[in-house]
């Protein structure tokens, strides 16, 4: 968790530059590493996943405002989400087969 709040809220001088589109994979990873965590945390399913996206959703209206000054992007909000569910069915995957093995 505050690894994602490093990432997220950085101000843009902290930023590295990188090739387009490195930040939606960061944010898909960000947010799949938070989903999986959650789970092994013992978090239900349910709640992991509208706190996370809601988390993303904050996270994107923030980044938009004077006190991040970085730009709010749907694609990078569309990341996030697509992280959360991969997180959410790795675990789902990774827990069956654990189950079933």
């Amino acid at each position: 968790m505050l690894l994602s709040l490093a990432v997220l809220f950085a101000p843009p001088s902290d930023v590295p530059s990188a090739p387009p589109g490195v930040d939606k994979v960061v944010h898909l990873s960000l947010f799949l590493v938070l989903a999986l965590t959650a789970r092994w945390a013992g978090v239900g399913r349910q709640v992991t996943a509208v706190s996370l996206v809601l988390y993303a959703a904050v996270s994107e209206v923030v980044q938009g405002t004077d006190l991040v000054r970085r730009d709010a992007e749907l694609l990078d909000l569309v990341a996030d989400t697509v992280g959360v569910l991969l997180g959410l069915a790795l675990w789902a995957v990774a827990t069956r087969r654990r189950a079933t093995g």
